[in-house]
């Protein structure tokens, strides 16, 4: 018999422990290249180019694997699956840590990409959604909040132990903080999902119907998704390039990136204070990305409003993360969103690790003003979709 976890229901001490894993699951593999790639590629002599592959490659498995990841929350809820996250996140720093060859540092991304399908947002949104049903609108906010700091206490720590021991060291230590305070943290708090409910006996014509509409919607929503996901991901990878070419300095295309990151977490608790249940989540998806698309667009027109258009960015980016959880607990059936949530992932994930060499090669061809006029059509197109998907609701 599987045993209860010691703290089971009490669920601002669930979503804490899970905002401590999120922190150092994102901190030590997406956000890990942005320190540790430069002294890899010194070290070894790789290109940089190559060593950042290796994190395309972790993305692409991971959107690959999402939909088994899916259906095992839904099945076993999310205990067994974020622990094995941990498992894995760890195996892949040891790996890392001891890599001297390409192969070998592949591999290393690849176990990477299955410890992120299985321990990212969208393995932490399932979990507390097989966990709470249409009740876990607050709890993913709340698990948001403590993901947007992931660079911000990660990078520092990364940077220290690069400085203080080397990157294979900084790779064993995350492996050691996986083992250590992750892996009890998923054992330990997360409670056993509660049973399924038994599926009501539906009349045929109406639910052939009812599938039809669920259909549609999940094709805008995964569309939603996944241009937002490329957004994000380009916009993210180059912007202190985009930045530079468009006259900033250095120094100052770095403080003006700086204002994402705040813009992010601000947005979110803005939807915290306001949110709680008092509108739909369509509302937050719709204004997530006219955000977006108002940002992109300030940033392409205009070089005088550019700290604007990041911080619309960002707000935009920030509160897309919340959507993008709470959005399909009220489209589908809640007993399923471990299983939706999966699926859903798959295209973003994919789009995620194909954006950083799609937006070098459009900066190749076209400079910034191509790569942000290709942004700003893609946001723009997403608002359209989510106007679609708002009107699909109302039939």
């Amino acid at each position: 018999m599987e045993a209860t976890a010691p703290i089971a229901h009490n669920r601002r001490v669930l979503v804490t422990a899970l905002g401590i894993t999120q922190i150092l699951a994102w901190g030590s593999s997406y956000y890990l290249p942005a320190v540790l790639a430069a002294p890899i590629a010194r070290d070894t002599g790789w290109s940089f180019a190559s060593v950042v592959a290796g994190l395309s490659c972790g993305l692409l498995l991971a959107g690959l694997v999402s939909p088994v990841t899916g259906r095992l929350i839904q099945r076993h809820g999310g205990r067994p699956v974020l622990a094995a996250s941990s498992l894995l996140l760890a195996a892949a720093h040891l790996l890392l840590a001891t890599a001297t060859d390409y192969p070998l540092y592949l591999a290393a991304w690849l176990l990477m990409g299955l410890g992120m399908s299985s321990g990212l947002y969208d393995a932490g949104f399932a979990t507390l959604g097989r966990l709470y049903g249409q009740s876990a609108r607050g709890a993913i906010t709340n698990l948001t909040l403590f993901g947007g700091f992931a660079s911000t206490v990660c990078w520092p720590i990364s940077a220290f132990l690069v400085e203080h021991g080397g990157w294979r060291t900084a790779c064993l230590a995350y492996a050691a903080i996986h083992l250590a305070i992750c892996l009890p943290l998923h054992l330990w708090i997360i409670p056993s999902p509660p049973a399924a409910a038994p599926a009501p006996v539906k009349d045929r014509s109406k639910e052939a119907s009812a599938t039809d509409r669920a259909r549609a919607r999940f094709i805008l929503l995964a569309s939603i998704q996944t241009l937002a996901a490329l957004v994000a991901s380009m916009l993210s990878m180059h912007l202190l390039t985009l930045l530079q070419l468009r006259g900033a300095s250095l120094a100052a295309a770095v403080g003006l990136g700086a204002l994402v990151g705040p813009s992010q977490v601000g947005a979110r608790v803005a939807e915290l204070l306001i949110g709680r249940n008092r509108h739909h989540p369509i509302w937050t998806m719709l204004t997530s990305v006219t955000l977006l698309a108002a940002g992109i667009w300030l940033l392409l027109t205009s070089q005088t409003f550019v700290a604007l258009a990041l911080i619309l960015y960002g707000a935009g980016n920030g509160i897309h993360t919340i959507a993008r959880g709470a959005l399909p607990l009220v489209l589908f059936d809640p007993q399923q969103y471990a299983v939706l949530m999966g699926k859903l992932a798959t295209p973003s994930l994919i789009v995620q690790a194909a954006a950083p060499s799609v937006g070098a090669v459009l900066l190749g061809t076209g400079g910034a003003n191509l790569v942000l006029a290709t942004l700003a059509l893609a946001a723009t197109l997403n608002a359209g979709l989510c106007i679609c998907l708002l009107a699909s609701m109302r039939r």
